[in-house]
């Protein structure tokens, strides 16, 4: 029997630093959920922005963090039917979604504009227990341990930004621009992809996280002097292919100025302040810029396939397994950069 309350990660309003651990209830289930059990749930870069603000996105205060989890199913609704008690699932974000929107029934239901998500619209999963439509469940194969798992939400973030928008071909010259987490498995799946010469850039302060780009395939990692780097590869004319990891104006200048005629820009980050550039190089050299953002029941489905062959590996990004009550410590340590990825284990 599940307890009544639970510790949780709570942001509770829109100023910088409105994060903190409360003691909530354990929530009800609807006919068509399950109760999950959280084994593990990651720490995302939206959640740090969130609990540092300035975010461009609506949140529905107070809500619980985390959107990359998996766990164990302790209950389920009367109408579910593909899963049982005791299951191991993987969830994925769009927790609600207008299943009558042209784009839901397409299949993009990740650009439905009603959808909302773990995290942000409803209450996420750093936590002991959390609501979830059967809709956003998968299967965790055997073997698959659940703290690996937790990594599918970005893991599936890199497939689509990179396998299904960039387009790469085996050979192509690849350009990672933002070594965070998602720029690192953006470099691992265009590894699979078959890159060429693969080049991830960042700043000076990213030398631990360039570091494990090189380790994970880049062939080279870089802080600097990245035009330079580019006019040296192949024809000296441009990479092939840009995957805007970072989100920032600059970076996306930049891509523009490397990305050869008839290339492709890749753009996963985020950043909400103004370009303040020319957009005519995108003209003058015919460059497809592709916006990427999330991901829908396919993308998952090969992304968890991948991570229990052993295909994809990503337990080099994971820096730290901890308790939820460490969340402090480790929020400031991932975003500063001294971590890469930390995953919680809210039940121990």
């Amino acid at each position: 029997m599940s307890p009544k309350t639970m510790p949780a990660i709570v942001n509770y309003g829109i100023d910088p630093l409105s994060v903190e651990q409360r003691e909530v209830p354990v929530p009800g289930i609807g006919a068509e959920d399950v109760l999950l059990q959280t084994q593990a749930v990651s720490v995302c870069g939206s959640d740090l922005h969130q609990w540092r603000g300035g975010i461009s996105w609506t949140v529905n205060y107070p809500c619980i963090l985390g959107h990359e989890f998996a766990g164990v199913i302790v209950e389920k609704g009367s109408k579910v039917k593909g899963y049982d008690e005791g299951d191991r699932v993987i969830s994925e974000t769009a927790a609600v979604i207008d299943t009558a929107s042209p784009y839901t029934r397409r299949g993009l239901y990740n650009l439905d504009p009603n959808r909302l998500g773990f995290g942000y619209g409803v209450n996420g999963a750093m936590t002991r227990y959390v609501c979830v439509p059967e809709r956003c469940l998968h299967s965790v194969p055997e073997g698959l341990d659940f703290i690996t798992a937790s990594l599918t939400e970005p893991c599936c973030v890199a497939y689509n930004a990179v396998c299904n928008y960039a387009n790469i071909k085996p050979g192509d010259h690849v350009l990672v621009l933002g070594p965070g987490p998602i720029g690192l498995l953006c470099t691992i799946m265009a590894k699979l992809c078959g890159a060429g010469h693969l080049v991830v850039a960042g700043l000076p302060a990213d030398t631990a996280r360039l570091d494990l780009a090189r380790r994970i395939g880049a062939d080279a990692a870089l802080d600097g002097g990245v035009e330079e780097h580019v006019r040296e590869l192949g024809d000296g004319r441009g990479v092939d292919v840009v995957i805007d990891a970072a989100g920032v104006s600059a970076t996306l200048e930049l891509a523009l100025k490397v990305v050869r005629a008839a290339g492709r820009i890749s753009k996963v980050g985020w950043g909400p302040q103004p370009l303040n550039i020319s957009l005519d190089p995108l003209v003058q050299k015919a460059v497809t810029l592709q916006g990427s953002f999330s991901h829908n029941w396919p993308i998952w489905e090969k992304v968890i396939s991948m991570l229990g062959s052993g295909q994809l590996d990503v337990k080099p990004l994971i820096s730290r397994v901890a308790a939820l009550d460490e969340w402090q410590d480790c929020f400031e340590k991932q975003y500063a950069g001294e971590y890469t990825k930390v995953v919680f284990q809210p039940n121990g």
